[in-house]
């Protein structure tokens, strides 16, 4: 009488380790719900991206304020100067700098001021101040080093700070002076700012991508070219995939490629029920996607385009979801003679076999004995 009551209890234990599996997998694992939200526009379910605003400077803008006169290099604190008054080498000098206030010092004439003034202006101002003191001198003035025709470039480039240019500065030689732009990221757009009020935006993507040298502004004296820290725009893949996590969001970026960035779904995925969330304010938009039918009749009309900050949800398959509670449970059920017919029809013995002896197969009822393949 004992042992019947013994073997109920366990028969009861079991049935109740059977029960609360299957509890859990009522509750476990997410699984969204389709929504229609309304959303704006530009945040809608498309298969292409919404076009942006972008405030970038027009190939007519940058003409604009393009100087229209002849480039003359103007001197400016910082630039060597070689001064030559043929045989007179008491007068000639090298490598004579312009101090920061224009001035320059020549023996037997003094300080002369030579701020924004050309190699010819300053020739003929020694000149003039020479010929009092000399027959018909003849003075030669070149620039040996450059320094006033400068930018500061700031931001994301491999050496942020002071460029000089020889002759017309262009903002693809003031990068390109500056260390060029790091080879990772995603580099839209720089500033060009002039003076106290004139910014001017540059789209990167257009002049270093499509090659559109109308974008290429010419740089004045003293302009600042900043490009922006990066802020990488991201979408996120969650559930059954190989790789769940975030992803960097790229040109173009849809369901399919952010699927296979994450490493494509794993053998518990259920392709059938793939969810794009969509951030609007408090409440998102949800949608679901038939991936299979993507995939196997090519249809691609919800091969939605991703915006910044979409979920994209790979749903498991019910009996994954009951695999992964059966897995976390079967330790416990270990230490337990579950040799009844109950146990056996739920499959928990099959289970136990398979990771207690390797063994397969199920407990015949009416014999009770185990057919087993090793």
């Amino acid at each position: 009488m004992k042992k019947k009551r013994s073997l109920l209890s366990l028969s009861h234990i079991a049935l109740w380790y059977v029960v609360i599996p299957l509890l859990l997998v009522a509750c476990s694992g997410l699984s969204p719900k389709a929504t229609r939200v309304p959303s704006p526009p530009e945040r809608g379910f498309n298969s292409t991206l919404p076009k942006r605003d972008q405030p970038f400077a027009s190939p007519k803008q940058i003409e604009a304020v393009t100087p229209r006169e002849n480039f003359e290099y103007r001197l400016g604190p910082g630039d060597l100067v070689n001064i030559k008054v043929w045989r007179r080498p008491e007068l000639s000098q090298e490598n004579i700098m312009v101090s920061p206030d224009g001035l320059i010092a020549i023996p037997r004439i003094g300080s002369i001021n030579v701020l924004n003034c050309t190699q010819e202006e300053v020739q003929k101002m020694i000149t003039v101040k020479l010929e009092p003191l000399y027959v018909e001198p003849e003075v030669t003035v070149w620039v040996r080093e450059f320094h006033n025709n400068k930018a500061f470039v700031l931001g994301r480039v491999g050496k942020p700070g002071v460029v000089n240019f020889p002759g017309k500065g262009t903002l693809l030689e003031g990068l390109a002076l500056a260390g060029g732009l790091p080879d990772q990221g995603k580099l839209t757009r720089c500033a060009i700012i002039r003076g106290k009020e004139n910014v001017i935006w540059i789209d990167l993507q257009d002049l270093l991508k499509n090659g559109n040298m109308a974008l290429n502004a010419q740089i004045a004296n003293n302009d600042v070219i900043f490009i922006p820290e990066l802020n990488d725009e991201l979408i996120y893949v969650m559930g059954e995939v190989i790789n769940p996590g975030a992803i960097q969001l790229k040109d173009g970026m849809n369901i399919l490629k952010a699927i296979m960035l994450a490493g494509g779904m794993n053998k518990n995925a259920n392709s059938e029920k793939v969810f794009v969330i969509r951030q609007q304010n408090v409440n998102g938009d949800v949608i679901k996607v038939d991936f299979k039918k993507l995939i196997e009749k090519g249809d691609f009309s919800q091969n939605f385009a991703l915006l910044p900050d979409d979920i994209v949800f790979v749903s498991p398959t019910g009996m994954a979801k009951f695999n992964y509670t059966i897995d976390k449970l079967t330790p416990a059920l270990q230490v337990l003679n579950l040799g009844t017919s109950d146990a056996e029809a739920f499959g928990i013995m099959q289970k136990l076999r398979q990771n207690l002896w390797n063994q397969s197969g199920f407990v015949n009822s009416s014999s009770s004995t185990t057919t087993t393949t090793k």
